[in-house]
């Protein structure tokens, strides 16, 4: 664990242009809660520096609160991280440097609490004994394509097989 007393570096070091970069990609494929928890570490991480810009604030700040609405559709709605987490992010942020640092280490702790509210309900859903030894998997829409597919072959190869009359 880094020490409290190493230096921080300047948010430009660790590339605001890749950080909006990365936040134009989206997160389509990869888990929310990862995700989530790799932005609150850019706010709330020993490492990380605060914001130079209100730019870069309210860049984070949009991130988080994406992140929150992702989250809320995996958590209940009546989940106090959830509650909470929602109405820092639909405060306005305050003017001013040291208020607005502030208010996004509040939303950052606030995504952070939701993250783990996730993966506790992510942990819960899955089954601790499975019966077998293996989890079980429901058929997926694809197989029942290809199910489909192979009766309608069959039905094609007997039909052109048959002797016409």
């Amino acid at each position: 664990m880094p020490s409290s007393s190493a230096p921080r570096l300047p948010m430009a070091s660790f590339g605001v242009a890749r950080l909006r970069l990365a936040s134009s990609v989206g997160v389509m494929g990869r888990d929310l809660t990862v995700a989530a928890a790799e932005t609150v570490a850019l706010v709330l991480d020993d490492n990380s520096s605060l914001p130079e810009t209100p730019e870069d604030v309210e860049c984070l700040a949009a991130r988080l609160r994406g992140h929150i609405s992702r989250l809320g559709a995996v958590v209940p709605v009546d989940d106090p991280a959830l509650i909470s987490a929602q109405q820092l992010s639909w405060a306005d942020p305050p003017e001013g440097y040291l208020p607005s640092r502030v208010h996004l280490v509040q939303l950052a702790k606030a995504t952070l609490d939701l993250v783990s509210a996730a993966q506790r309900i992510d942990r819960a859903g899955m089954p601790s004994t499975p019966s077998s030894g293996k989890r079980s998997r429901r058929s997926g829409r694809n197989t029942l394509r290809v199910l489909v597919l192979t009766v309608a072959l069959i039905t094609v190869v007997l039909a052109a097989s048959l002797p016409r009359t």
